[in-house]
């Protein structure tokens, strides 16, 4: 099951945050700055699996944003992986070659897309061509 969606940048900034367990807001703060420390100091050499406190963070690192899955320890790492490069290749093609500013100025987009492909902690939808759909009748709706 996954815990947690972050999206940041190599600063840290957190540019999106997806919570599938109840957390604090201090607590929420905290798993986010360790989320960062735990992955951006890693280098290409290393796997894209960290141990993280009881559960483990699955990550990609595409230009200079991390997506960061929290899942339980025993779940499938490449799976998630898997969903995580579905979930960019969904972005860069609703956004025609996706950057940081996309995530920031269409920040209800990119969570509708998360609410597409993700639902209560567990992969909903696996299809691109799915998504896209449903993400356009959403966008021709406003």
């Amino acid at each position: 099951m996954i815990r947690f969606f972050i999206i940041q940048n190599r600063a840290g900034k957190t540019r999106m945050a997806k919570w599938y367990q109840s957390f604090e807001e201090d607590e929420k703060q905290k798993l986010i700055e360790e989320t960062h420390a735990a992955v951006s100091i890693r280098d290409k050499m290393h796997t894209n699996f960290v141990e993280f406190r009881q559960y483990k963070i699955v990550y990609r690192r595409y230009a200079g944003l991390f997506f960061c899955l929290c899942v339980d320890v025993n779940d499938n790492d490449l799976a998630y992986m898997e969903v995580i490069h579905n979930f960019v290749e969904v972005l860069n093609h609703f956004f025609t070659n996706v950057c940081e500013l996309d995530l920031l100025f269409n920040f209800y987009k990119v969570y509708a897309l998360v609410d597409e492909m993700f639902l209560a902690g567990e992969i909903h939808e696996t299809s691109p061509p799915k998504v896209l759909k449903r993400l356009e009748l959403l966008t021709n709706i406003d």
